[in-house]
């Protein structure tokens, strides 16, 4: 009712929500090209007075840009790829299978969603310190540094997500039995089931959760700074630019911390208008489903 006498209020709204997403980001590009002593005076000024571009060279320079860039890469692309196909195979197996103990099997994991993550980040690095037989341990995981030596440590703890689990099972019960049925009769097997049936009618869902593992992964800042305190060679881009605050002339701290945070968003925000589409599709069949 109101909508309808009121039309101009919709726009106002979806204006003034994008006007507050969209100004931050914009704020973080102009303040990294602002010059030396400018950031931080009163009054504000959102423009730089000239642009510098040298901030985001001093940035490279200091962050070792390429080394931080394979490491989040490599992570995160396993994190991803990890979380897809264990949560498509378990949603799978959770939603078309029959077998004793599924209905505990989800109720499980749908209890690993009521904590937060940062909760496990000691129990994690203890367990992959005393990790048997890896990073100089003897059989009883002693005497070495276990995995928490490596690129393993960063997507260790991360490959299983129970939300992915939830969300991929909720979508795939939907999908009607009768289609899996007919092809199991045909000679079919599970395997061919889930991968020539389930995945292409679930190819929606997959991207949206592949984009916010994604988005998730690439951010995750707690444990990367965590597993680089003993292992500096896998420290990733957000670990980097908080730390170019300690490493930088302060006159010029802003500046070079706000291009490094430039840097490393530009692959996130590339994913995302690449695969914009698909996302927000994926977002409405869910919510249907």
């Amino acid at each position: 009712m109101i909508r309808r006498r009121f039309p101009w209020l919709s726009y106002l709204l979806v204006v003034t929500g994008a006007v507050l997403t969209v100004v931050p980001f914009l704020d973080m590009v102009m303040t990294s090209l602002k010059g030396p002593g400018e950031a931080g005076t009163l009054p504000y000024r959102f423009l730089p007075e000239a642009f510098d571009l040298s901030n985001y060279r001093a940035a490279y320079d200091q962050l070792d840009l390429p080394v931080l860039f394979r490491n989040s890469v490599v992570a995160t692309a396993t994190i991803t790829g990890s979380v897809l196909l264990t949560s498509s195979l378990a949603g799978y197996a959770l939603a078309k299978l029959r077998f004793p103990g599924r209905d505990f099997v989800f109720r499980l994991v749908l209890s690993t969603m009521m904590f937060p993550p940062f909760l496990f980040f000691i129990p994690h690095f203890l367990i992959l310190a005393h990790w048997p037989l890896a990073g100089g341990n003897d059989a009883l995981g002693r005497g070495g540094a276990g995995l928490t030596a490596g690129i393993a440590a960063l997507v260790m703890p991360f490959l299983v997500n129970g939300f992915g689990i939830f969300l991929t099972r909720q979508f795939m019960v939907a999908i009607p039995d009768e289609v899996l049925e007919a092809a199991r009769i045909d000679g079919a097997g599970e395997f061919a089931v889930w991968w020539r049936i389930v995945l292409p009618q679930t190819k929606p869902v997959l991207l949206t959760l592949g984009l916010l593992t994604f988005v998730d992964a690439w951010n995750e800042y707690i444990w990367a700074l965590l597993v680089s305190t003993a292992d500096p060679d896998v420290m990733t881009l957000p670990v980097g630019v908080q730390l170019l605050q300690d490493h930088v002339d302060p006159t010029r701290t802003m500046p070079i911390v706000m291009a490094g945070l430039v840097l490393s968003v530009l692959p996130v925000l590339a994913l995302f208008l690449l695969l914009q589409k698909h996302y927000v599709r994926g977002v409405m069949l869910s919510g249907l489903k």
